[in-house]
C-alpha cells in the first residue's frame, strides 16, 4: 500500500484539505514544517471548536445549501484530508466515491480506526487510501492520568475523601508503595508504551501484553495475551490501553476480571467496549478490585442510571485525560512528518489495518 502511495506523490506537493476546525496558526505551521504540502482550507466553513481539541466543532453551526456545496468542492479537490469531514464517517463515504485523487486520511482521533469501519468503504477504497491516527499524540496524558488512578487506588484516595467530609480523624493505616508494585499494561502501542516508561520510572514492575512480542523499554516481562488471565493473578494493578476493536470487545470480562489478584486496582484509558462493565462492577462489589479510575466507558456520555457514578470505589472522568490544549498543535505537527514521510516514500506512523480497523 505504501509502494502505491510513494508512485503517486513522492513528488511534487501534496494538496491537503482542512475537513475539521483547525486555527489558521496551526495550518500555516503545516505548510511551514513541509513546504511540499499545499494546505486548502476555508474557515468559514468549518462548525467553530467550543474547546480545546473540539474536532467535530459546534453543531449548532449549519451550512447553507452553496456552503455545503463550497465544503464538498474543496475535500474533493484534495489529495489528503486533514481529518474525517465534520468527523462524520458517512461525510467520508461521500467525499471518498467522488474524489479518485484522494490519497491519505489522517484521523484528528487515536482511536480512528472505528470511524473508517462505520463509514463503510470497500476493499477498493480501503486498498487505495492510507488512513493514519493520531495515536501515540495522545500517550503522555493518558499515561499520566492512568499513573494517577493507580496512585489514587494505592494511596487509598475514597477513603481519604470519606474521612475527610465526615472530619474523622482514624488510626493510621497503612497506604501501598508504588515501588512494591506489579503493573500490568493490558495494550503496548503508543499508550501503553508511555505507562510503560513512566510506571517504571517510578519504581513498579512493569509488565505488558504484547501481540509483536518486540521488547518495549520500561516492560520487565512480555506477556503473551492468551496468558492474560493468569497474569491477572500475580499484578497488583492493571492498566488498559487496548483499542476497540471486534476482537478487543469485553475481553476485560468475567474470566479475566474473575481471576485477578484480590485488591488488584484497575485503569482504563483506552476504549471503554474493551472493559464489560457489568463484570467489573461485580469484581468491584467483592472486592476483587479494590479501585477503578476510568477515562472511558462502553456508552458515552455514560448514562445517569450507571453504578459506576456511585460506586464509592470508581473514579470517573468523563474522557477528558486526553485533553490538552496543546493537543492541537502535536496534531499539527504530526501530520506534518507524516506528510513528509509520505512525500519521500517512507512507511507512515499509526497506519490504521483495514481489516481489525484499530
Amino acid at each position: 500500500m505504501i509502494d502505491s502511495v510513494k508512485t503517486e506523490v513522492s513528488v511534487g506537493t501534496l494538496r491537503v484539505a482542512v475537513a475539521v476546525p483547525l486555527r489558521e496558526e496551526l495550518c500555516a505551521l503545516i505548510e511551514r514544517l513541509e513546504p511540499r504540502v499545499e494546505v486548502i482550507r476555508d474557515h468559514s466553513l468549518l462548525r467553530p471548536m467550543r474547546g480545546p481539541a473540539d474536532w467535530s466543532g459546534d453543531p449548532g453551526f449549519v451550512r447553507t445549501p452553496q456552503q455545503q456545496a463550497e465544503f464538498d468542492a474543496l475535500v474533493d479537490s484534495a489529495d489528503a484530508l486533514f481529518g474525517i469531514p465534520d468527523v462524520d464517517p458517512s461525510a467520508l463515504a461521500r467525499t471518498v466515491a467522488a474524489n479518485p485523487r484522494l490519497r491519505w486520511v489522517m484521523t484528528t482521533a487515536a482511536g480512528g480506526g472505528s470511524q473508517i469501519k462505520a463509514a463503510g468503504l470497500d476493499r477498493e477504497a480501503l486498498d487505495r487510501i492510507v488512513f493514519t491516527t493520531s495515536a501515540g499524540v495522545h500517550g503522555g496524558p493518558l499515561a499520566e492520568f492512568a499513573v494517577f488512578g493507580v496512585l489514587a487506588g494505592a494511596k487509598g484516595l475514597p477513603r481519604l475523601l470519606h474521612d475527610q467530609r465526615e472530619g474523622a480523624w482514624p488510626e493510621r493505616w497503612e497506604m501501598r508503595q508504588l515501588d512494591e508494585l506489579t503493573v500490568l499494561v493490558v495494550g503496548l502501542g503508543g499508550i501503553g508504551a508511555e505507562c510503560a516508561r513512566r510506571f517504571s520510572a517510578l519504581g513498579a514492575r512493569v509488565w505488558g501484553t504484547s501481540r509483536s512480542g518486540e521488547p518495549v523499554d520500561g516492560v520487565d516481562r512480555l506477556i503473551p495475551l492468551d496468558e492474560l488471565e493468569s497474569a491477572v493473578a500475580e499484578a497488583d494493578a492493571i492498566v488498559v490501553t487496548l483499542p476497540g476493536t471486534e476482537q478487543t470487545h469485553h475481553l476485560i470480562g468475567e474470566r479475566v476480571l474473575g481471576a485477578v489478584k484480590p485488591g488488584a486496582i484497575f485503569a482504563s484509558v483506552g476504549r471503554g467496549t474493551v472493559v464489560d462493565e457489568t463484570a467489573l462492577l461485580a469484581a468491584l462489589d467483592d472486592g476483587r478490585v479494590s479501585f477503578a479510575a476510568l477515562d472511558v466507558f462502553e456508552v458515552e456520555p455514560l448514562p445517569r442510571e450507571s453504578r459506576l457514578w456511585s460506586h464509592p470505589s470508581v473514579l470517573v472522568s468523563p474522557h477528558t485525560a486526553a485533553l490538552n490544549s496543546k493537543e492541537e498543535e502535536r496534531i499539527a505537527r504530526r501530520f506534518a512528518e507524516s506528510a513528509t514521510r509520505l512525500l519521500d516514500g517512507r512507511p507512515l506512523r499509526s497506519m490504521v489495518d483495514t481489516v481489525e480497523f484499530y
